[in-house]
């Protein structure tokens, strides 16, 4: 299995004359490629294949980049044009099947009590108003800000440093136009040492005012045999709680509230943003140890989740963009990846107030992170029952059945077979 990693060297070093030539050609770029997507919006049969001569030809008359650096401004503007489509594509489906789920409960729903009728209503105001959204949804063109460009080996080259100076390397960028040649310093830092000493660099580079962004391919070998399998809580009391009766990141909801009582915008916010980025790094890698495959909650729109709503308070939850739950997901599945770990989600509907034993589902279950059976009297840490929950619903699932252990067991938890 391949991974590709990428690291970010900053252009601080460059002098003031060359980044009054860097932020030009990054104007022109920009306005190439606005030119070729205006083209490409109105003629979407064509595909990178098509890219030649009479193509990357089109902006000529309005731009002095040579032809080599319009070929990658039309390549990148069929990308964002494409994005943009398909993004468009699956939204609207997205519509059109809940659409079709109202309708075929409207068919299927009699109006044969007060109930009923009042579900029904309800289903024709939404069916009207999402055919209304439907009718009016149209893609709207993407426009680049000319910050950034996308770049590859025909245009620029990383070359070392010849002499033992204040600088590793310098990106040399060519055939760009007006005669320009550009070389911008670079200086290594440890996480791109890391990456070039275990992986292969990509030629091809992100290149803005600020940084330069390298891509390193690295092969990792097949995903490990599956034999430890855990189920993954996340919560503000502890970043993660496992199916295996642990718990990780215990001092994360006191660095939210230091994260919280910083100004907006100032140093010291974004210091204590990045000392709880830096702590979720360290869970996600402590958390792998010795694990064949993890499975996780899959939440959307976590700000405004009603699972969230219910177990935290205002306050806590006014500071989840804080610690960022898509950063957690992303360094996790990013960790597994490198460590031959299969990552997989589950729906999260009822996790945290289902008994692991009865399967009973009530709201009354949990208080605060205190979780208790109200058929059975099972008793368990809030968290960690979700995490069982998680684990067993994966493992009775249409894709995780294969995992399940051929005695049947599907408790992870051997503690609570015994109940």
């Amino acid at each position: 299995m391949k991974i590709v990693r990428s690291t970010k060297c900053s252009t601080k070093f460059t002098t003031k004359k060359k980044m009054i030539e860097l932020n030009t050609i990054l104007k022109e770029y920009g306005k190439t490629c606005n030119i070729f997507i205006s083209y490409f919006w109105t003629h979407p049969e064509i595909d990178k294949t098509q890219l030649l001569k009479p193509i990357v030809d089109i902006p000529m008359a309005n731009t002095w980049l040579t032809a080599r650096l319009r070929k990658v401004a039309a390549r990148e503007a069929l990308d964002m044009v494409g994005s943009v489509k398909n993004v468009f594509e699956w939204n609207k489906e997205q519509v059109q099947s809940t659409i079709t789920a109202l309708e075929k409960k409207l068919k299927t729903v009699k109006p044969d009590s007060k109930n009923n009728r009042r579900k029904i209503n309800n289903w024709h105001k939404k069916h009207k108003a999402l055919t209304a959204k439907l009718s009016m949804m149209s893609p709207h063109k993407p426009k680049h800000k000319g910050d950034r460009m996308a770049i590859s080996c025909t245009i620029a080259e990383l070359q070392l440093s010849k002499k033992q100076g204040k600088f590793d390397a310098w990106l040399h960028m060519a055939s760009i136009g007006n005669g320009i040649t550009l070389d911008i310093p670079i200086n290594y830092h440890k996480h791109f040492r890391e990456l070039n000493n275990k992986s292969v660099r990509q030629n091809a580079y992100i290149v803005t005012k600020d940084y330069v962004q390298f891509s390193f391919e690295r092969e990792t070998g097949p995903k490990k045999e599956v034999k430890n399998i855990i189920g993954i809580d996340t919560g503000i009391n502890a970043l993660a709680s496992t199916s295996d009766k642990l718990q990780f990141g215990t001092d994360i909801k006191a660095l939210i509230e230091h994260s919280k009582r910083c100004k907006k915008g100032s140093k010291g916010k974004q210091r204590a943003i990045n000392t709880i980025k830096q702590r979720i790094n360290e869970v996600a890698k402590e958390i792998l140890k010795n694990k064949d495959l993890i499975v996780v909650e899959k939440l959307s729109n976590l700000n405004n989740n009603s699972k969230l709503k219910g177990r935290l308070s205002k306050n806590i939850r006014s500071s989840i963009g804080s610690w960022n739950y898509g950063y957690w997901l992303m360094r996790l599945e990013m960790n597994c990846e490198e460590n031959r770990v299969s990552f997989r989600t589950v729906s999260p509907y009822n996790t945290s107030i289902t008994c692991p034993v009865c399967n009973l589902a009530d709201s009354r279950n949990r208080n605060g992170e205190v979780f208790k059976c109200q058929a059975c009297g099972y008793t368990d840490n809030a968290d960690i029952n979700a995490a069982l929950n998680i684990v067993q619903r994966f493992l009775t699932g249409k894709y995780g059945s294969c995992y399940k252990p051929k005695n049947e067991a599907i408790l992870v938890c051997p503690e609570l077979s015994s109940l």
